[in-house]
């Protein structure tokens, strides 16, 4: 390296630098500077020692370019720079004027090139992640999803709420009752009509029409043509099968025990108390004799009140028998599987 290059300010080889057309060199220590400006222009004297610029360089470079100098290159890729001794003595050179960096470093000092430091801060950016990688990534987060999932719904009582409804329908009594709902909500709309109550005004702004809103007939309730249909079908289908399988308990008289002199005494803690196989038997036949065979039983049946029943029940009097009919096969299955 010559004289020339360490005399220079640091600022004034960024100035060189710049012009012969190396960039971001500004980051470098004086030093780095130095031997980058040293091999460069050694390498492109050809079209460079033209430069006025650059004379002083190129002149002192060819009288010192009879001494020898060994480049050595590290395991590391960095470039040392080791000037052997002259055996002759060296004319003295003129004093250098002072350096703003380092520029009293040794010639033998390890220089780091602009290559390798790009070749470092390259190897620092991380690289895209392979297909192998975001698949791992993918199954994580899926698992991960799921699990929280899984837990949230743990946390929910979802199951032990469908646990319990489930046991709770699932019993003789559950489903006759179902099957009573039915048959009262049909019932409904004979004996308690909707009527005309208001209407909701049209909304220009959303575009809507008037809609008129019916409600039930409350003032219905205060009438003998309400209470007729509804009492005589609560006997038929509720009051008088529940009395007879109250007394003509199947299940209750199959779960008795017998006492040392021969007494029987049912279990206090019968199955049923109104059996349902008996139940569904007494309604089915008052069913079919009152709303089919139309009796009167002794003129206390109104037969217009018989009539307004069969029009409001799902199916008529069929239908009520075939309600009669499902709960006395559940009754038999549940007995079945029970023994």
């Amino acid at each position: 390296m010559t004289s020339w290059l360490r005399a220079q300010k640091k600022s004034d080889l960024v100035d060189i630098a710049e012009t012969i057309g190396l960039k971001n060199v500004s980051s470098l220590k004086k030093s780095e500077l130095e031997s980058a400006l040293d091999e460069y222009l050694t390498e492109h004297a050809s079209h460079l020692s033209s430069d006025s610029k650059l004379a002083p360089f190129y002149n002192i470079r060819s009288k010192t370019i009879g001494s020898p100098v060994k480049r050595e290159v590290s395991a590391s890729g960095e470039i040392k720079v080791t000037k052997r001794r002259s055996t002759k003595a060296a004319a003295p050179e003129e004093p250098a004027t002072p350096a703003e960096d380092d520029s009293s470093a040794p010639s033998s000092a390890l220089i780091r090139t602009p290559a390798r430091a790009l070749s470092l801060a390259a190897s620092r950016i991380a690289l895209p992640a392979s297909p192998a990688d975001v698949a791992l990534a993918v199954d994580r987060s899926a698992v991960a999803v799921r699990t929280r999932a899984l837990s949230i719904y743990a946390d929910s009582g979802i199951t032990e709420a469908t646990q319990a409804t489930r046991e709770s329908l699932s019993t003789v009594y559950s489903i006759a009752l179902l099957v009573s709902a039915f048959e009262w909500f049909n019932l409904r709309t004979e004996v308690l009509p909707t009527r005309y109550a208001f209407s909701i005004p049209a909304v220009k702004l959303l575009g809507t029409d008037s809609y008129p809103v019916s409600l039930p007939d409350i003032f219905l309730l205060l009438t003998w043509s309400f209470w007729a249909p509804v009492l005589l079908w609560f006997l038929i289908s509720t009051a008088i099968p529940s009395f007879v399988g109250y007394f003509f308990n199947l299940s209750a008289a199959s779960a008795s025990h017998h006492t040392g002199r021969g007494r029987s005494r049912p279990f206090s803690n019968a199955e049923y108390a109104v059996d349902p196989l008996t139940f569904s038997l007494a309604k089915g036949l008052l069913v079919f004799v009152v709303l089919s065979q139309g009796a009167s039983l002794g003129g206390y049946i109104d037969e217009k009140v018989v009539d307004r029943l069969n029009s409001g029940l799902y199916g008529g009097w069929q239908g009520a028998i075939s309600g009669a009919a499902i709960t006395g096969l559940v009754s038999l299955y549940d007995a079945v599987l029970r023994k």
